[in-house]
């Protein structure tokens, strides 16, 4: 990224990857609660305090408003005199929108999500979903089956794939898809991978040809490592490989012999 501004494209490349930015939404508050929706990965922080954002070493910044005017420049001028390499989007979120390019709507949740212990195919998804678009700093716990509900009263963390809560399984779905469901999300790559991830989580690998080998994948990992953390980080590689998939390469195709150059 170079310049002082990025383009809504630009932003969408990097967004859904390991190396994406640190995306805050910087729209005056009114403004902001007026629209119950974002930019994947978003969090809403007060321009007027840029001096208070907690920001990682290193961190680089992208800052939007409304139409990428004075208050998105107003933020970023004030954290690159901080020496923070900070960007505005360009035409802000109407600029993304009237672009078509994909948002999620808005969830004021606590920053810690909680499910059942040795994740494999859904337990996985769902944390690579939450930590790629929803919240890159969410906190994700991983606790025996019968103590999700107990550990999830007392922390605040929300809890996921287990029967009777909101991001669970739901008749032939399951709990990947109650989260693209619940964050309204409209991109077609995330879509195109939902029925690759039910069909490798419900035995149902008909769904689409690469549920077998997501399962397959995901079955590995879990009989590499007993550390739940370790096996997420494991996942989300393969979980950042089908999305680059579905982002960039879905009509590459692949044989022999080689096609001549």
């Amino acid at each position: 990224m170079s310049g002082f501004h990025l383009k809504p494209h630009d932003l969408y490349r990097l967004i859904g990857t390991p190396a994406a930015p640190r995306i805050v939404d910087v729209r005056r508050r009114a403004a902001f609660e007026a629209d119950d929706r974002a930019l994947p990965g978003a969090s809403w922080l007060d321009h007027r305090e840029t001096e208070r954002w907690p920001l990682n070493a290193g961190e680089d910044v992208v800052a939007y408003c409304a139409h990428g005017h004075n208050v998105s420049q107003m933020a970023c001028a004030a954290l690159r005199a901080r020496g923070v390499r900070a960007w505005t989007l360009s035409e802000g979120i109407e600029g993304w929108k009237a672009a078509g390019l994909p948002t999620v709507k808005r969830f004021d949740a606590p920053h810690g999500w909680i499910t059942r212990e040795r994740p494999k195919v859904d337990r996985i998804a769902c944390p690579w979903f939450i930590r790629r678009f929803v919240d890159p700093r969410a906190s994700i716990l991983f606790v025996a089956a019968d103590q999700v509900e107990a550990v999830a009263a007392e922390s605040g963390a929300v809890p996921f794939d287990i029967p009777g809560v909101a991001f669970s399984h739901d008749g032939d779905d399951c709990s990947f898809d109650a989260f693209l469901k619940r964050f309204g999300v409209n991109d077609s790559a995330l879509l195109g991978l939902a029925p690759i991830v039910r069909g490798a989580d419900t035995g149902r690998p008909d769904l689409a040809p690469k549920c077998a080998g997501l399962l397959a994948a995901s079955l590995g990992i879990s009989a590499e490592t007993d550390d739940d953390h370790d096996a997420s980080a494991r996942g989300f590689v393969v979980y950042d490989a089908l999305y680059a998939w579905r982002c960039h390469a879905l009509a590459e195709k692949h044989g022999w012999p080689p096609v001549a150059l």
